[in-house]
């Protein structure tokens, strides 16, 4: 068995990779003052943004889920890996080779489980790949795809391939290249039966299935021959330790930069639809993988387009066939419609033909007109909703309108709620009054159906990493708690602004809040060995120093952003800001030692037993205190 990783080496992935990079992966990110970065967090569901970064220092955490720690903790967080296999991978994406205890490189066998199942996906797509272009059995296959107007060049773009009939061809390729039954059949690329392995996918065209970095984790494979003994027209692969279908949308690694950028997303219903999109232009494409379009994938895309409460709406647009199937597909989305803070549009075309059937037909214009004539999600669902009755009559009329007021009633923006009650009034041939009367009672019944659901915020009394650990949680609406939070904020992002021996005149007692003061004996601690010049090897050597209880605590205030503008010319902490809330803090703590002594001076006092020896050592103790205080007094004047 691998021995473990070297810890020079785990430290080196640690100060070599980009932590901005790796989140921005998975998170569209934007300033939150200088030095740190936020967006909505990959961990949770929110629509104002919590998650923040703060590159310099490596660290990151959320202030709604209180979730916190370095670029190697969000990797296995975010991918689920363990923490060996999450240094593999950044080590692979640096393209750095770690040495293991003793020196020895580890076995295949010992290499993280994700890791060996990624290479073997990886090596499959180029087999596959390779087939279709240059294979004679693979002719049906390239037809298919001319047939659509695709071509070679676009089946490398796309990493497409081509399954082989025979049924071991991939298991026998792949256990030359070293991979064994089991990651094989673990990694849903082949099934184990009663003579054996097979593969998977057998005279299928094939779609390498990628994650948003880009790595291959599972295939689509579609039906070309008619003997095939599967009906089923598209087969998936199941579910692996690497792919979950409901999280995954096929094309969102080509996609993600764009919809990032424009903020604008089009979620269309197969693979050659996405194809299609991309090449007329429509960049922004994905499609989901045999699943419905789902509250996972509406996280994914909320998280790149930055779909925040308070900007500018962002805009995704769903394509569907203009069959049943398809205007139920269009309701299953619009029925999430309140998931997003986007604008949600649906373009349809009138024929009923798909992106890939509208590129063959009109070329690229047709499809960029199909997504430009995209019609609100609100109006189709009216739309749809009406069709299902005979408004013909007076029963139906009045069943329509109940059926469509909870749409009109839920449109997010009110101003335009008379208008569509105008246009659907004038649609069923009903009084305007009537449909506005029934929208209002709709409004009412989903007003009291959200006052008994679970509100949709964080409050200022939301426990912390630290208060769930069984350690209070600092109030912040305390001003002196406050104070001391700032402190401990400049003392972990910033510790090279404080004079020489600074340090020193604080100790863990100078803070009220117990979860401040192990965060400050942590700091106290990596003080005498930590490199404060080096912003990720000092958090680093923090958090290993303060007890495990606060260590989401320190990534929090080391990522938090400190509420004072900093030098224009340094990028720093004013000396001002910092010598203030220096001397802040060491009054306060001054002030209620004296205070504390006093109190015990007073109770020894009117004790039954005198202790003088314990009243001489409080009564040099405050005159300690207070020439300390006067002295810190005198400085700030």
């Amino acid at each position: 068995m691998a021995g473990l990783i070297n810890s020079e080496d785990i430290a080196a992935v640690k100060a070599r990779s980009s932590i901005e990079d790796v989140v921005r992966e998975h998170v569209t990110l934007r300033s939150a003052g200088p030095g740190s970065l936020k967006g909505l967090c990959p961990f949770h569901d929110e629509k104002t943004p919590s998650f923040n970064i703060r590159p310099a220092v490596g660290a990151w955490h959320c202030f709604g889920c209180q979730e916190g720690g370095d670029v190697i903790s969000f990797v296995q967080k975010v991918d689920h890996l363990s923490f060996s296999e999450a240094v593999e991978r950044l080590a692979q994406k640096l393209g750095m080779e770690l040495r293991y205890e003793n020196g020895d490189r580890p076995r295949e066998e010992g290499l993280g489980r994700r890791s060996r199942l990624i290479e073997a996906h990886r090596v499959a797509e180029e087999y596959y790949t390779e087939l279709l272009l240059g294979s004679q059995a693979a002719r049906t296959a390239r037809d298919f795809l001319r047939a659509r107007d695709f071509n070679s060049e676009h089946v490398k773009q796309f990493g497409i391939g081509f399954a082989p009939r025979g049924g071991e061809d991939l298991v026998r390729h792949l256990r030359a290249k070293g991979f064994t039954d089991d990651e094989l059949v673990t990694g849903g690329i082949a099934g184990r039966g009663a003579r054996g392995l097979y593969d998977r996918f057998r005279g299928r065209l094939v779609w390498p299935i990628r994650d948003i970095t880009g790595d291959t984790v599972g295939f689509g494979a579609r039906r070309i021959f008619d003997d095939d003994r599967i009906e089923a027209k598209y087969l998936n692969t199941s579910e692996t330790p690497i792919y979950k279908k409901s999280t995954v949308l096929y094309g969102l690694d080509l996609a993600k930069k764009k919809i990032s950028q424009g903020r604008h997303a089009v979620v269309v219903e197969g693979y050659t639809d996405v194809m299609a999109c991309h090449l007329a232009g429509v960049e922004t494409a994905v499609a989901t993988c045999g699943t419905a379009f789902g509250a996972d994938h509406i996280k994914t895309l909320r998280r790149l387009m930055r779909d925040e409460a308070g900007l500018a709406p962002a805009k995704v647009i769903f394509t569907f066939d203009g069959d049943a199937a398809g205007q139920k597909a269009a309701m299953r989305a619009f029925a999430d419609d309140e998931k997003w803070t986007s604008q949600s549009f649906v373009a349809v075309e009138k024929s009923g033909k798909d992106p890939c059937e509208l590129r063959q037909a009109g070329g690229d214009p047709a499809v960029q007109a199909l997504i430009e004539d995209a019609v609100p999600m609100f109006e189709f669902a009216v739309r749809t909703t009406i069709k299902r009755f005979d408004v013909a009559t007076a029963e139906g009329r009045i069943q329509a309108v109940r059926a469509v007021a909870p749409i009109i009633a839920s449109i997010r923006d009110q101003s335009l709620r008379p208008e569509y009650t105008r246009e659907v009034s004038g649609m069923l041939g009903l009084d305007v009054e009537q449909v506005a009367t029934e929208v209002s009672r709709a409004g009412k019944i989903k007003v009291e159906e959200d006052a008994r659901g679970d509100r949709n915020g964080r409050d200022d009394a939301e426990p912390t990493a630290a208060d769930h650990a069984g350690m209070p949680m600092p109030d912040r609406r305390d001003p002196v708690v406050l104070a001391e939070r700032q402190l401990l904020q400049v003392l972990l992002q910033f510790p090279t602004v404080f004079k020489p021996g600074a340090i020193d005149l604080l100790t863990p007692d100078s803070f009220s809040a117990p979860a401040h003061r192990a965060v400050f004996d942590g700091i106290r601690i990596a003080h005498h060995s930590g490199d404060k010049g080096n912003a990720r090897a000092w958090t680093s050597a923090v958090t290993e120093a303060a007890p495990s209880p606060v260590a989401g605590l320190v990534s929090e205030l080391a990522v938090d952003t400190l509420p004072t503008r900093m030098d224009p010319n340094t990028g720093l902490p004013t000396s001002r800001y910092v010598d203030e809330l220096f001397d802040r803090v060491r009054t306060i703590a001054l002030t209620r030692r004296i205070a504390d002594a006093m109190s015990e001076m007073r109770r020894l006092d009117h004790a039954e037993t005198p202790e003088p020896e314990r009243t001489r050592e409080l009564g040099i103790q405050l005159q300690t205190l207070q020439r300390e205080l006067a002295a810190i007094k005198a400085g700030m004047g």
